[in-house]
């Protein structure tokens, strides 16, 4: 681990490109980002990368920051707020990119390169056949004044490229991975403006960087790699530059790369199926990152005061989904009823069957109680709760029989049941209890047959919270409409 210096003010960004929704991995790194930012009160920048228009998703900006406002990521400069040193899009920022290539070549630390695809092509498949590297083999900069100048004006279509140096080293003392150095000579000329004219990811984020005075890069570890073209180029353009720092890769459970054959990747996904967003940061926040060795649910506020540099590992983060379902299972059991209801109607009129909604807040704030320790996800809501709204049951999964029982036996027991019930006067759970027990005595049942047998004839399943606090929600007239279906459903069988 290498020691940060924290500047004066801190300035980091976060720079996705809008290729499709906010990836987990993604979104992991804007989050340390704006928390390093908010430990030490500096700025937290959103740019836009879209100079790939190739791959441009339409509605994916939309998505990134959605994603960001929903998990209560702010910024404090980019797209939707402003700031001084836009514009934020990079598609908006053409002209810096094509003058600082053109003070490269004047410097002669770039040049115009008019090798044609098939050319290149060629050239690889050579490498290849010769089991050398692949890269370009620096033709074009050994082309004469006179040669380039003649292309340029006949209008052939090119690129620009940097002119690496051929010897010596470039180096840089990672905030977390240490000193890392690379030689020189083999990294190729890399394209600083394609034929298309527009940057490449490389120079685009040099000369953003800067302008944006960036003051610390935390990045993916993939980009590790790039951080020797970047050194190089901050060196020819003459700038100082900012602190890198490269966070630890996720992987599945497998230890394979993060993709979708391990589940959902974007974060909006994640909100869909039900995940509170406190409970997502603070898992993303443990994806490479520890207060210690033991604390696992935090509150935002924790986070922020403690999160540091320092305390990111090296070694690659493993997205646990079973860890995930656990955390925000705890946050779910520590919200209030309000809340719970609040954040449970929108997945219940989602997914309720038809006609059960609009939902009844007050009606749903008696359910609360008694499902809140179950609910793992709020995308579960409307499978734990729906025999709550249901107008009828399907007793045709049921174990309406119980083991040990005869249809006609469990017929008798129903009976039974609803004298007993006709007698409660308050409709309430610990009254419904003493009177069913007696009930099940006299009947001479056990607890477990009686009550098993009347669980699945008010709810159609074998598992659900309290039975009497079950049937004081579902009210009188609903568990005794219950009982006698599921009396007529024996009888029929």
């Amino acid at each position: 681990m290498t020691q940060s210096t924290i500047p004066e003010i801190v300035r980091v960004r976060y720079a996705p490109s809008p290729t499709g929704l906010p990836h987990i991995g993604n979104v992991r790194t804007a989050m340390f980002n704006w928390l390093f930012a908010r430990r030490h009160g500096g700025k937290f920048v959103v740019r836009v990368e879209d100079t790939d228009q190739a791959r441009l998703v339409p509605g994916a900006v939309d998505s990134i920051l959605d994603g960001l406002e929903w998990l209560g990521i702010d910024w404090d400069e980019g797209p939707r707020v402003g700031g001084p040193l836009g514009p934020y899009l990079q598609s908006e920022r053409l002209e810096l990119y094509r003058d600082a290539a053109e003070k490269l070549i004047s410097r002669g630390n770039a040049y115009r390169c008019y090798c044609t695809p098939e050319r290149l092509a060629e050239v690889r498949e050579r490498q290849r056949q010769e089991k050398r590297s692949i890269g370009y083999d620096r033709h074009c900069r050994g082309l004469s004044g006179g040669e380039g100048e003649r292309l340029l004006n006949t209008g052939a279509p090119h690129v620009i490229r940097f002119a690496m140096p051929v010897s010596g080293t470039s180096e840089v003392d990672d905030i977390i991975r240490g000193h890392v150095e690379w030689q020189n000579e083999l990294v190729d000329d890399f394209v600083l403006i394609k034929s298309d004219g527009f940057p490449t990811y490389h120079l685009a984020v040099v000369v953003d960087d800067h302008l944006m005075n960036i003051s610390h890069v935390l990045r993916a570890e993939e980009w590790l790699s790039s951080t020797p073209r970047h050194l190089q180029l901050y060196a020819a353009l003459g700038h100082d530059p900012a602190q890198y720092g490269h966070l630890p890769m996720i992987l599945g459970p497998d230890r394979a790369k993060l993709s979708k054959r391990h589940g959902a990747t974007s974060v909006l996904e994640y909100r869909d199926m039900g995940y509170l967003p406190e409970a997502l940061e603070n898992f993303m926040a443990l994806l490479g990152w520890s207060l210690d060795d033991h604390s696992d649910v935090m509150t935002l506020d924790t986070i922020k005061q403690e999160f540091s540099l320092e305390r990111v590992g090296k070694p690659a983060a493993i997205f646990d989904i079973t860890r995930l379902d656990w955390i925000n299972g705890v946050y779910i059991r520590q919200l209030e009823s309000e809340r719970l209801a609040e954040e449970m109607m929108p997945f219940l009129e989602r997914d309720l069957p038809q006609g059960a909604a609009p939902v009844d807040r007050d009606y749903l704030l008696r359910i609360v109680p008694l499902i809140q320790e179950r609910l793992k996800v709020l995308g579960e809501s409307a499978a734990t709760t729906s025999y709550f709204f249901a107008e009828t049951l399907d007793y045709g999964e049921a174990k309406l029989i119980q083991r040990g029982m005869e249809a006609e036996g469990c017929v008798a027991a129903l009976e039974g049941a609803s004298e007993a019930l006709a007698d409660v006067e308050s409709f309430l759970a610990d009254d419904l209890e003493a009177r069913l027990r007696a009930a099940g005595e006299e009947l001479g049942l056990r607890p477990r047959e009686f009550f098993g047998l009347l669980r699945e004839a008010v709810t159609a399943r074998s598992a659900t919270p309290s039975l009497f606090g079950v049937m004081e929600v579902l009210g009188r007239e609903r568990v005794e409409k219950r009982i006698a279906a599921a009396k007529e459903y024996l009888e029929g069988t």
